[in-house]
Order: structure tokens, then C-alpha cells, then sequence
């Protein structure tokens, strides 16, 4: 019987093959008291497990290392440094230690206990990118798990050979059956198994677009659907399975007239993919010769080249907080963020890259075994700018690193969540005494263009102080959108009411857009909205000439731009900001 799974569509594509279930070590973990003599003997079982598991990320490291960024993208090496570090997460093992020896649980028992602590903790946050390292936690001590009870590698496929269904029958019989990986959740080591192995596609059960599972797909470009939540319940060995990752849907068991329509949209898509790949090298210009930049937002150092090979002029947006993130306390040095910014200056080949200083506090806390309990409402509270200025010593740190990598090639800095002019002040204050700190000690830097993000509609209705002060602005659409309608757009219950549409949101981007223009300043949007195809014309026709996004999106924005004209864009794009239902409004065109 045929029947859909609905989950969030993270990487374009269709795939069409036979299910192979990944089965989760969790399930059945047995539960039971020790005596208080065997507690060491239940900890060194735990220790060999988690050794086994730093070997084996040991070994993908150095197998990544001597293939092709096509067969191992750096996302993977970086999230297998994260997996890593969680490894040797001194809570998690404390933890374990403490169920073990002071409750005397068994050894899967104390893991499973302390990964139920630690999950608590995440899912207390509001921060996308932070609750999706939950999963990775998850995966950590899944793998454990399964050395524990000594489960080979969950990727490695099954043998398909069976009789010919309708199904296979619509298939190349010269080609071998594709098959479709269903999870509850994949590792980055497990992706690296994956796309080494024959799979197709992949359908998770956990997950969401921030999560590691998620940007590593987008990177291999494989056509896959998170938070489908029973979808590796509902699937059973072996069943026929569609994947459409461009509308986050799972179709099982298909009639053959489904999967030969799916089928066309296959061919369809790989079609596409091909000519979006010949604009690399196009310039953006509309139809009336209008330049627009089409930069990338980035995560790594290493995403730098994969951004240049994409097509874009620059980066946007490169989120610094990623190097913060995760360390037990123990931020990085001047040194050790000098080095990462200029790995990612030079990635660049002369191209701007535009450094976000760091935003993390409150909903993103730099070491979890410390909690702050006392906010009712974190993502309100004490984060980015907020908690950079309350730290002047660990700014300052930040400022010398971006100023120093300044000298290797053109960079810009943006500042996040301002909101007052006194922060302002201060934040320029603070840059001025980081140059004087570097010249003094004798230390090279280079120039800079300071710009702000707009993300707080009180910064939205006060642009002109900002653009006193700064060179360029650019649009947090993600936030400003969460701010502006009181949306939690990580709450479930809520969530259908973020809308990027909403005519107060519209008028906020459309007057921030037209101040900087009329000021000569430049402007542009580096949230979701820049890499939404359906919103590239109306951005345009508001004016906007500069769009940052995740370098895949790249290609498909260029070529929503080089068919646009934007002087039949302006009237239709006003028109649309002054409607009472925008989205209606929009069919107009």
C-alpha cells in the first residue's frame, strides 16, 4: 500500500531505491544493577568502547585525508572533530562514572542515563545550530553503544538480490537497484561510509536544516529528508522508497505509475542541475543591466574554496562562533583565531569575506556544565554583541585575530544584534583600542569595512543612526522575522506563523533597503530570505543588489536573476509591500 512520510526538505533532489534500515543500537539496551565490586570493570567497558570509537574517527580522518573534496567534502572532517571533542567531553564521562559507581548501573545503563542528562540540556536551547548538536551527542554514544554490543557498521548494504517487481522492472536492468538508507540518525562517519557505499538518498527519523546531517548532505549534494520521526518504523527491509528532498517527502511502496512520474522528475532535476552549472562562471546581471553579488554564508575556514568553486563573489557571512563553540570554557587565542580567519581570508583568492564577530551567550552557551536557569526568555537576553561587550578582554582577543587577518586580503567585519546607539559606541570604541593595542606591540593589520546586521526591528526604525556609523548594513531576516512577529520559529507550535511575507517584516527589509541606497551605503540580506528563489524578484525589485546565502542556493538565485528586469520589478515589489496579503499580492507579477 502506498503511503507519505512528511519530514524538512535539506538537500534538492529526487532519489528512488529500495530501503535499507539502519537499525539503532539504543533499542533494547539492558537495565540492571551491578555489584559495587564490578563498578570498574563496567567503567573500563565504557572506556574500550569510547576508545574503539576515537580509533575508528582516527581512521576516517586519515582516509579522508587522502581522497578528493568530491568523495569527502571538509564538512566531514570538521564534524568528525567535533564528534572528537565530544569523545573526551569531560561531563560526559564524569557522568557516566557517577551513574556507575554512586547508583551502580550497568554500563549501557550509566551511557544511556547521562546521554538522556546532557540531551535535557540541549533541548533547552533555542539556538538551531546548538540543539542540533544534540544529535551529535546522540550519535557519539550511539557508537559507543554498538561496540559495546559489538554491531558492525550500520552502512554497510545488504546483498539486493530478489525477484523483479513492476518496480524494478521501470528500472536500467544494466544498472544495479539504488538503494535508500532510513536512520534514525546518521554520525559523519556514517555519511563518510555513505557516500563511499551505493546509497542513493537518505531519510532520518531525527533532525533538523542546522543539523550536522543536514549541512553534510547539502554538501554532497544528496537528496535527503530529516525529521521524518517514524519513518524508520514505518519502512520496512527492502520496501520500494521515493526521496523528494525538494519537498521534504517520503513516498513507500509507489504504484508504478507514481514512481515513472517521479521518475521523470529524476531526469528532470539532473537536467536542471546541469544548466544551473554552466551559469558558474555568468556574471549576475538582470535583464537590465543591473550587477547583482551573489556572495555565500560559511561556517569553516575550509568552506571558503567550496564557496569560490560554487560561483560567488565573496562571503557575506562567515558565523566566527563556530570556533568558539564546545571548548569546556576554553575559548580560542588570539593566535589559534588568526590562523582560522586567514586560512578563510586565503581561501577566498582575493575575494571580500565579510567575519561576523562572535554570537553566542544565553541560548548558546559556551560550556553546558554551566547553566544559566535564571532568564525565562535566553534568545532576550545576554547574546552576540550583548555578551561580547560585557566580555571586553575576550572581544578585544576577537578584534586583534580579524584585524591581523585583514592584512592578507579584504575583509570586512559585521556586528551582530546591535540595537542601541551606546553599543555602537562602544563596539567602535573597542576596534579603535584593538588597533592601538596591535601597534603598539609592532603587529601588521589590515583595513577593514564595518558593517552592523539588521535583526532587531528597534535597529530597523533607527537606520540612520547606524549608517553614521557604519560602511555597510546587512539583513538578519532570520531573526529580524523572529523578532518582529514574537516567533519562536523553533517551536513547533508556533512555527506556521513565521512568515517571511508578513507585511511588517516586508516593510521593515523594503525601508532598510532604501535608506542604505539613498545613503550610497551598502546593503545586503545574508538570512534565509536571500536563498529563496521565490523571493529573489521581490527582494530585487525592493532594490536589494547584494544577496548571501549557503553556497549551494548560489546558481538557482543567478538564474531567477539574469531573467529578471528590474525596472518591471520596482511598482509590483511596492505593491506587494503595501498589500494586506502579500503572498496573494505576489501572483500578481
Amino acid at each position: 500500500m502506498t503511503f507519505s512520510v512528511h519530514g524538512l526538505p535539506v538537500a534538492r533532489g529526487i532519489a528512488i531505491g529500495r530501503a535499507v534500515l539502519m537499525a539503532s543500537s539504543r533499542v533494547d539496551v539492558a537495565h540492571y544493577f551491578i555489584e559495587p565490586g564490578q563498578a570498574a570493570t563496567e567503567i573500563e567497558r565504557v572506556r574500550t568502547g569510547r576508545n574503539a570509537v576515537v580509533d575508528e574517527i582516527h581512521r576516517l580522518q586519515h582516509t579522508i585525508s587522502t581522497m578528493g573534496p568530491k568523495e569527502a567534502p571538509h564538512e566531514l572532517a570538521a564534524l568528525l572533530d567535533v564528534h572528537l571533542m565530544l569523545l573526551q567531553d569531560e561531563e560526559l564521562i564524569n557522568g557516566v562514572k557517577h551513574w556507575i559507581t554512586d547508583r551502580l548501573y550497568n554500563a549501557e545503563w550509566a551511557l544511556t542515563t547521562q546521554l538522556e542528562v546532557l540531551s535535557r540540556q540541549f533541548d533547552d536551547m533555542e539556538d538551531d545550530y546548538l540543539r542540533g548538536r544534540k544529535a551529535d551527542l546522540e550519535q557519539v554514544a550511539e557508537r559507543i553503544l554498538r561496540y559495546m554490543k559489538g554491531v558492525t557498521s550500520p552502512t554497510t548494504p545488504p546483498n539486493v538480490g530478489r525477484r523483479k517487481t513492476q518496480q524494478d522492472l521501470l528500472l536500467d536492468d544494466s544498472m544495479d537497484v539504488p538503494l535508500v538508507m532510513i536512520a534514525h540518525d546518521l554520525s559523519p562517519a556514517d555519511m563518510l561510509q555513505f557516500k563511499q557505499s551505493v546509497f542513493a538518498g537518505f531519510v532520518t527519523d531525527v533532525g533538523g536544516r542546522n543539523s550536522h546531517t543536514a549541512i553534510v548532505a547539502r554538501s554532497m549534494d544528496i537528496p535527503a529528508v530529516v525529521g521524518a520521526r517514524s519513518a524508520s518504523q514505518l519502512v520496512r527491509q527492502d520496501d520500494w522508497v521515493i526521496v523528494d528532498g525538494d519537498a521534504g517527502l517520503m513516498i513507500v511502496d509507489p504504484s508504478p505509475i507514481i514512481l515513472a512520474e517521479y521518475g521523470f522528475k529524476q531526469r528532470q532535476g539532473e537536467l536542471e542541475r546541469g544548466r544551473l552549472s554552466r551559469l558558474r562562471h555568468t556574471p549576475a546581471v538582470t535583464l537590465d543591466g543591473q550587477k547583482v553579488e551573489l556572495l555565500a554564508n560559511i561556517e569553516l575556514p575550509e568552506d571558503a574554496p567550496a564557496a569560490v568553486k560554487a560561483g560567488a563573489v565573496g562571503v557575506g557571512l562567515f558565523r566566527s562562533e563556530f570556533l568558539f563553540m564546545g571548548r569546556r570554557g576554553q575559548m580560542p587565542d588570539e593566535e589559534e583565531q588568526y590562523n582560522a580567519y586567514r586560512r578563510a581570508v586565503e581561501g577566498m583568492e582575493g575575494l571580500p569575506m565579510t567575519i561576523r564577530t562572535v554570537d553566542v551567550g544565553a541560548d548558546k552557551p559556551l560550556d553546558d556544565s554551566v547553566r544559566d536557569e535564571a532568564h525565562l526568555n535566553p534568545a532576550l537576553g545576554l547574546r552576540a554583541i550583548r555578551w561580547s561587550l560585557a566580555d571586553p578582554a575576550m572581544f578585544l582577543t576577537q578584534l586583534r585575530a580579524i584585524l591581523r587577518a585583514a592584512g592578507h586580503g579584504p575583509v570586512n567585519m559585521l556586528i551582530p544584534m546591535l540595537a542601541h546607539a551606546s553599543e555602537i559606541r562602544q563596539t567602535v570604541s573597542l576596534i579603535d583600542f584593538a588597533r592601538a593595542e596591535l601597534d603598539n606591540r609592532g603587529v601588521a593589520y589590515g583595513p577593514i569595512k564595518l558593517g552592523a546586521m539588521i535583526e532587531i526591528p528597534a535597529a530597523a526604525l533607527t537606520l540612520k543612526i547606524f549608517l553614521k556609523y557604519f560602511d555597510f548594513l546587512s539583513i538578519g531576516t532570520n531573526d529580524l522575522i523572529q523578532y518582529t512577529l514574537a516567533i519562536d520559529r523553533s517551536d513547533e507550535s508556533v512555527a506556521h506563523l513565521y512568515d517571511p511575507l508578513h507585511p511588517a517584516v516586508l516593510r521593515l527589509v523594503a525601508e532598510t533597503i532604501a535608506e542604505c541606497n539613498a545613503q550610497g551605503k551598502g546593503v545586503s540580506v545574508c538570512g534565509e530570505m536571500a536563498g529563496d528563489t521565490s523571493l529573489t524578484r521581490l527582494l530585487l525589485g525592493l532594490g536589494l543588489r547584494s544577496f548571501s546565502m549557503h553556497p549551494a542556493q548560489i546558481l538557482a538565485v543567478k538564474q531567477e536573476v539574469l531573467r529578471a528586469d528590474t525596472s518591471r520589478l520596482v511598482a509590483w515589489a511596492m505593491q506587494v509591500v503595501e498589500a494586506e496579503d502579500p503572498a496573494q499580492a505576489m501572483l500578481a507579477v
